[in-house]
C-alpha cells in the first residue's frame, strides 16, 4: 500500500489497496453526505428512526478507534472513547452527538480517520494483512487485518446508504460518488 489516499479501489492492484481503496472509497462519500451542514443539518431525522448525520459522524469516530487502535492494537482509544461509561451508557456516542457543534463532529471524525490509516500502515508493515489484532473475540481467535478492513468496509457501507437517504432529505443531494476534487 502506498502512502497516498486511494480515492477508490484499484482496478487491478494488491489485495491490500484493494481492500484500503474500497474502505477509503466508503469514506469519501460519507464525507460528501455530511459535508457542509449546519447543526440543524446535522441532526436532521427520518422518521421513525432517530439516526442523523451527526450521530453517524460520532458513532463512525467511535468505531474507526475501536477496530484500528484498541483492538488492532491493543492502544487506549483516547478521549472520549476512554471516558465514556459504555455499560451505564450505551449508545452514548449517537445521543452526545447533539451536543456537539459540526465543527467539533467533523473534527472528531477526521482525526479518527487519519489515525486509523496511521495505524493500518503499522499494522501492514509488521505483518501484512495476515496480522493478526490484539484483540482476541468471545471464541479465543483473533481477527486479521484483512477481516478488520472488511468489516469496517461493511459498516461504512451500511452508513452510507442510511447517510444518503438524510442527506437527501436536506438539500436532495444525491449520488453515490463525490464530484471531482472533493477532498474531505
Amino acid at each position: 500500500m502506498s502512502e497516498e489516499i486511494l480515492l477508490e479501489p484499484p482496478v487491478a492492484g494488491s489485495e491490500a489497496d484493494t481492500l484500503i481503496g474500497s474502505l477509503e472509497r466508503q469514506r469519501r462519500t460519507f464525507a460528501w453526505k455530511c459535508a457542509d451542514l449546519d447543526a440543524a443539518g446535522l441532526n436532521t431525522r427520518l422518521a421513525p428512526s432517530t439516526i442523523t448525520l451527526g450521530g453517524l459522524l460520532k458513532h463512525l469516530a467511535l468505531v474507526e478507534a475501536d477496530y484500528f487502535t484498541l483492538r488492532l492494537l491493543g492502544e487506549d482509544p483516547g478521549a472520549p472513547w476512554n471516558t465514556v461509561d459504555w455499560e451505564a451508557e450505551p449508545g452514548w456516542e449517537w445521543r452526545s452527538a447533539a451536543d456537539d457543534s459540526p465543527e467539533e463532529l467533523y473534527a472528531l471524525w477526521g482525526a479518527a480517520v487519519a489515525r486509523s490509516r496511521a495505524h493500518v500502515r503499522q499494522a501492514l508493515a509488521e505483518g501484512g494483512l495476515d496480522r493478526l489484532a490484539h484483540y482476541t473475540g468471545r471464541n479465543g481467535d483473533s481477527p486479521s487485518l484483512r477481516r478488520i478492513l472488511a468489516d469496517l468496509i461493511e459498516e461504512y457501507a451500511r452508513h452510507v446508504g442510511q447517510a444518503d437517504l438524510i442527506r437527501e432529505s436536506i438539500d436532495g443531494r444525491v449520488g453515490e460518488d463525490p464530484p471531482a476534487g472533493f477532498v474531505y
